[in-house]
């Protein structure tokens, strides 16, 4: 189980990998407009903050124009871009053109169906949206489950990287679910080494000490 931080600010990146506790980084469109910045000056950075795959989802009109998005972010860091790739029936054939040389993970996914051509077009990951599944579909951990139960059947060496996981108990779930990876904002990431006993033991020996 490896841990990504759902992020494109290099202060999160920098602050995420000081702990040890994230193996790489997951951005999408709406993260990357946050952050503001050419793509490619956001994407360097992330992969110079730390170690493992920084994850670029593709985000041009059309097949083409993804095909030469795709080979430019490539180029920003050789061996530590992976794409993201938004699942339809066109994206899947672009997804088997570049899984052969490059780590690839199918997004926007919310179907078991989905999951069984991911594998099938030789995805390294799958990334189902949990939160957003539970609210859009009523059961976002079922489909994490159907997920897992798809790839087993297919022998595939896909995992599941599960995002839009928005607290500690939904990361849990997830991962009993049957998630091999999740990817978290760094506040979710805080709060999972958070609870209210914990803070109050450390008071209580503190005390008893004085």
């Amino acid at each position: 189980m490896t841990l990504y931080l759902d992020s494109a600010l290099a202060e999160d990146a920098h602050t995420a990998y000081a702990t040890g506790l994230v193996g790489g980084i997951t951005t999408n469109p709406a993260l990357m407009a946050i952050a503001g910045r050419p793509a490619e000056d956001v994407i360097g950075e992330l992969c110079d903050a730390g170690h493992g795959t920084v994850f670029y989802q593709l985000a041009s009109a059309s097949v083409e124009a993804r095909r030469d998005e795709a080979h430019r972010m490539l180029a920003v860091r050789p061996g530590r871009v992976g794409l993201k790739i938004a699942c339809t029936s066109e994206n899947l054939a672009l997804a088997a053109e570049f899984s052969q040389a490059h780590v690839v993970g199918i997004t926007a996914i919310f179907s078991a169906a989905q999951v069984h051509l991911a594998c099938q077009a030789g995805a390294h990951f799958v990334l189902p949206y949990v939160n957003r599944s539970t609210r859009l579909l009523g059961d976002g951990l079922e489909l994490v489950r159907r997920m897992r139960a798809v790839i087993t059947a297919n022998d595939a060496p896909t995992r599941i990287l599960a995002a839009s996981v928005k607290s500690p108990t939904e990361a849990v779930d997830t991962m009993l679910a049957g998630a091999h990876h999740l990817t978290l904002p760094w506040p979710v990431i805080q709060a999972m080494g958070q609870h209210d006993l914990s803070d109050a033991a450390i008071a209580q020996f503190a005390a008893a000490t004085k």
